[in-house]
């Protein structure tokens, strides 16, 4: 008999940095993520909730040298953004209606990392 195999958590998500040290500042002290630890070779770790984050890398020539957008999300996201923009995050754009959804409007801003990685911050605001 086969045991079925379904994925459905994802455990740590790898975001592939020139500086590692750079970016490691970035993400601890801009973004204000909880940092973890570092290990060797060169590789940085954060708590993103549930989801490990690892700074690292590319390893090899065929390694991708951008990461996938990261969607980081928030309960306020006027002052989140006001507050990333004074620690110097560099952002693509405001925040911005992306939907309106039967319950909720979904907002989104896109901004960069220290390795020109976009990310984004979103929020999913309840209809009153």
């Amino acid at each position: 008999m086969t045991k079925q195999v379904g994925l459905a958590e994802i455990g740590q998500i790898s975001v592939p940095v020139q500086d590692v040290e750079r970016a490691t500042g970035f993400y601890r002290d801009r973004l204000g993520m909880r940092y973890l630890f570092t290990a060797p070779p060169g590789l940085s770790f954060f708590a993103c909730g549930s989801v490990r984050l690892m700074l690292g890398r590319p390893e090899g020539p065929d390694r991708p040298q951008r990461a996938s957008v990261l969607y980081f999300r928030v309960t306020e996201i006027q002052q989140t953004y006001r507050t990333l923009l004074d620690r110097g995050v560099r952002f693509h754009d405001a925040p911005h209606l992306i939907a309106k959804m039967d319950t909720h409007d979904l907002w989104m801003a896109f901004f960069y990392d220290s390795e020109d990685n976009m990310l984004a911050v979103m929020e999913e605001v309840p209809h009153r």
